[in-house]
């Protein structure tokens, strides 16, 4: 932002030295960049970032000089004289797209006098870098500079049927702006046109066609309150960028729309003759409702370490625009001013007291009290599954929450609603939120596969995004994982997982198809009734959908229900007294049985004896055993609290156990 050292005497006395002021502006947050001196005056380029529109003018520098001073802002009244006849007889303004452009004002003025700008008004201009045009126009561009509000003036003749629309651009529509360069409107670009076609880009640039000239006499005054987000795409899309969208892209104060229409007219009255029809057309949405902020005095020493006197506080708010509510000796209530919209929370009021006060003035040895903090369920479940898994020698994977269309497609096993859509692919062709974590582990596999790595065990926890019918959307957070073992070995890694989380807990596991699965080698996990996830070995074809050649099995599990069973308290237990004793079992059984359902009667029927259950291996043999059955070979660790078992007591606990099998499936002991 240039200003001009002569134009900001205008509103401000300006008796420091121009060092000091270049200090306490770069103390209070604005850099000096550098200073030229232009015919007479200085130019001063000042860095003013993103959350202070406000300073993007004159008169917000000026302000920022009379709270640091001290000194009174003085701002023009802007009150021009008005004639007569009625602006609603003039002229016509209908607004269409609200969602680009919240609200849009309107004056006109007739018989105007189109020439050169006053000399005054040509340095001020000139000084900041902008090419004097005629006077309407530097105008414009005068109040612009001052306030920050950006305006535009029509030729009202030039404008078919004396309207304005304010509407999204048609597609294959074209419009010549005042550089004399066409561009492209379409769906999206909010435009300012006429009964017949488009006269302006709104908030970005106006029209040639429409452009106030020599020959113009009658004016339209636009000031209006454009979205910033569309602001924004469209100079981007179309590649044109102006003072206004620079302004714009970073909101304005919805409170100074009509005071920068009243400041303009009162200058072309000024400056061009003319008479202003009576009152404004003014559509769209009122300011929204500002709501007040509670400062604690006691915050100010907590946050900064030191101690502001309350009535200096106060002062500083007020002179920063705020207007004081109430106020007692433990706290003041303010309502931030509409130009400051980035003052909506205690501590921004503290920053504020803080870089008028001076930053310089807290000491760099000043103590600040400090609270422990804890950390919440979620982070310690959190912290244990990572001590888990990478213990188990999985490492945590990093990616993108957007993966391509075909990805998304591959796997999704919690919803069957479409992905939601990224306006803006984050990489080529990544536009879809996931609904799964595996796809995007699946192409960090990949990229792993491509350097030759020999092992790629891989997890990640992070959040999937799910539309809702006729809903928002959810978010949930999952653990995913990527392993180039089998599917034993990552349900052995998920078991040992609750087991840190909760050592009760038993995981159950049901038959589940899913084309992205291999066949019969897919399940879902549950916890009790409570669905868990989901775990299975990639099939062929997902294997080759995304270009991997070793075998690969994932899984994928909701966190919450990780958190819920989660018991992370210390437990105690004595070291058993007693040794423990062994039995192998070699259990001949129906072919659908499967392992989880024999360790199931295992575990009820064996009692508190049973303190191990260890898979060994699974034989089939049809012409030995027969079609349709196979042996299962496990061992059983047994341990009694009280007393050492004896070999028949053993031999009686695995008996009750083949007993239970045969009649839970039709199991038989194998001889």
């Amino acid at each position: 932002m240039i200003i001009s050292w002569n134009w900001l005497k205008e509103y401000v006395v300006l008796d420091m030295p121009f060092a000091e002021l270049q200090r306490r502006l770069m103390m209070a947050g604005l850099n000096h960049e550098s200073t030229e001196e232009v015919g007479g005056d200085l130019a001063i380029d000042l860095e003013v970032t993103s959350n202070r529109p406000d300073c993007l003018g004159h008169l917000g520098i000026a302000r920022e000089v009379a709270v640091l001073w001290d000194r009174q802002l003085k701002r023009p009244a802007a009150s021009p004289h008005e004639g007569s006849t009625k602006v609603t007889d003039l002229a016509k303004v209908r607004l269409e797209c609200p969602e680009l452009c919240s609200r849009y004002t309107a004056r006109v003025i007739r018989n105007v006098k189109i020439g050169p700008s006053p000399a005054w008004l040509a340095r001020r201009l000139t000084t900041i870098g902008l090419k004097p045009i005629n006077n309407v126009v530097d105008i414009t561009n005068y109040v612009l500079m001052e306030c920050g509000q950006p305006l535009h003036a029509f030729d009202l003749s030039k404008l078919e049927g004396a309207q304005i629309i304010v509407r999204q651009g048609r597609p294959g529509e074209v419009l010549e702006a005042i550089d004399h360069k066409t561009y492209s409107t379409g769906p999206g670009v909010c435009v300012i046109a006429d009964a017949k076609r488009a006269v302006a880009i709104g908030g970005v640039m106006g029209g040639a066609e429409s452009e106030v000239s020599e020959t113009s006499k009658d004016l339209l005054i636009e000031a209006a309150q454009f979205d910033p987000l569309s602001i924004r795409t469209t100079a981007r899309r179309l590649n044109l960028h102006s003072d206004s969208s620079y302004r714009f892209e970073r909101g304005l104060d919805p409170e100074g729309v009509d005071w920068a229409s009243r400041r303009c007219c009162e200058l072309v009255l000024e400056l061009a003759g003319g008479k202003l029809a009576a009152g404004s057309i003014d559509v769209g949405n009122l300011p929204p409702k500002r709501e007040p902020v509670v400062l604690r005095f006691a915050q100010l020493k907590r946050v900064l370490g030191i101690e502001i006197d309350q009535a200096t506080v106060r002062r500083v708010l007020q002179a920063l625009g705020n207007e004081e509510r109430r106020a007692d000796e433990r706290e003041v209530e303010v309502l931030p001013p509409s130009w400051r919209r980035d003052l909506s929370r205690e501590v921004d009021l503290v920053e504020e007291v803080a870089r008028i006060h001076g930053y310089e003035a807290i000491p760099e040895d000043v103590s600040v009290p400090m609270a422990t903090s804890s950390r919440t369920q979620l982070d310690r479940v959190l912290q244990n599954v990572r001590h888990v898994l990478t213990a188990a020698g999985y490492d945590e994977a990093l990616t993108l929450s957007a993966v391509e269309e075909p990805w998304s497609n591959a796997f999704s096993p919690w919803t069957t609603q479409g992905a939601l859509i990224a306006q803006t692919p984050i990489l080529r062709r990544a536009d879809q939120l996931r609904r799964s974590l595996v796809p995007s582990l699946m192409g960090a596999r990949r990229t792993n596969e491509s350097l030759a790595n020999p092992v790629i065990e891989l997890f990640e926890i992070a959040k999937i995004y799910l539309s809702q019918q006729g809903g928002l959307p959810c978010e949930e957070l999952m653990l995913g994982m990527s392993s180039g073992s089998d599917y034993f070995a990552v349900k052995g890694v998920i078991e040992a997982l609750l087991a840190s989380l909760n050592p009760s807990a038993e995981v159950r596991v049901e038959d589940w198809s899913d084309p992205f699965f291999g066949v019969g080698r897919g399940c879902r996990l549950f916890l009790g009734d409570t669905l868990l996830g989901c775990l299975g070995e990639v099939s062929a074809a997902g294997l080759k959908q995304f270009d991997l050649r070793g075998p690969t099995t994932v899984a994928e599990l909701w966190v919450k229900e990780l958190a819920a069973i989660a018991r992370l308290v210390p437990q105690y237990t004595e070291l058993p007294a007693f040794p423990a004793m062994s039995r192998d079992i070699n259990l001949d059984v129906p072919e659908a049985v499967r392992w989880a359902d024999v360790a199931a009667v295992v575990r009820s029927s064996g009692g508190e004896s049973v303190e191990g259950l260890e898979f060994k291996e699974i034989y089939r043999d049809d012409a030995l055993r027969g079609q349709g059955r196979k042996s299962v070979l496990f061992s059983l660790a047994l341990r009694s609290r009280d007393a050492t078992l004896t070999g028949p007591q053993a031999d009686a606990i695995r008996d009750r156990v083949v007993a239970a099998c045969g009649m839970k499936f039709g199991g038989v002991l194998r001889a």
